[in-house]
């Protein structure tokens, strides 16, 4: 009951900021913004109008949201996993960690935009460099987290597993990954969202030929205004529901760890 309340007072106060949209938009009367009727309406034109072979996706969908799903799923996946890697091994060692967190507190204070020079000196426009430049802005929130969550493992759990004389990879794998877990999901979610951020700003340099930013593009340059919208606010639906579906698989691998927080001790 308390799920579904939550849900109906989400939905409902969705529909009514939706509808003060609708209004002021409709009162104010300016090019620049159209009601959200509209929007949804080019929307639909644009992408979801397809046949039902191809699931209403148009071929302006086929040829802009799938390209950019797909470039942001291989940077995130690239960027999570050496995040992960390192991490570990970076909180494995504290005087390794003590020795370079300084150099990563300094890369991970640069603005990732900042480098796109480099990146197109290092890798040229196209695909590869889309994919470094999303790799190196996301890897950063999940390195730092896994080797927190590496590091603040409780001694009694790793003198315990040596009591049990497990190896070195049985410790990683069944006390030092549990306990960081928590904290690497954190990292990962944040990732996430950065991950759709870096996918789209690749978008609008030059040399890209479809995706979303490059949709964007094209509309503002053309006065496409609805189209423009469209295509923000499709990002912010896509948004929503990645970080939804991160949210279900993160519940279920984390289910014994909000368990125990719930512990009565």
């Amino acid at each position: 009951m308390r799920g579904m309340r939550t849900t109906a007072f989400r939905i409902t106060v969705l529909a009514v900021l939706v509808l003060v949209w609708e209004v002021a938009t409709w009162l104010a009367d300016s090019a620049f913004f159209p009601p959200p009727s509209t929007i949804v309406t080019r929307m639909h034109a644009m992408w979801f109008s397809g046949p039902f072979t191809t699931l209403f996706l148009t071929d302006a969908a086929i040829g802009d949201i799938l390209p950019s799903l797909g470039r942001m799923g291989l940077g995130f996946a690239g960027g999570a996993l050496a995040g992960v890697v390192l991490g570990l091994a970076l909180g494995l060692s504290s005087q390794v960690y003590d020795y370079l967190d300084g150099v990563l507190q300094f890369l991970r204070a640069i603005p990732p935009p900042a480098l796109v020079t480099v990146f197109l000196v290092l890798f040229g426009f196209g695909l590869r460099m889309q994919l470094a430049f999303i790799m190196f802005s996301i890897v950063w929130p999940v390195l730092l987290n896994t080797a927190d969550g590496a590091r603040s493992v409780e001694p009694l759990h790793l003198q315990t597993s040596q009591v049990f004389r497990l190896s070195r990879a049985e410790r990683l794998l069944r006390v030092v990954l549990p306990s960081a877990l928590p904290k690497m999901f954190a990292g990962l979610r944040l990732a996430l969202s950065l991950s759709l951020i870096v996918m789209v700003f690749s978008e609008l340099l030059p040399g890209t030929t479809n995706g979303i930013g490059f949709q964007l593009t094209s509309a503002y340059a053309t006065f496409d205004l609805p189209a423009m919208w469209a295509g923000i606010v499709l990002l912010g639906v896509l948004g929503y529901l990645l970080n939804e579906v991160f949210l279900v698989v993160e519940r279920r691998v984390l289910a014994w760890h909000h368990a125990a927080q719930h512990v009565v001790i």
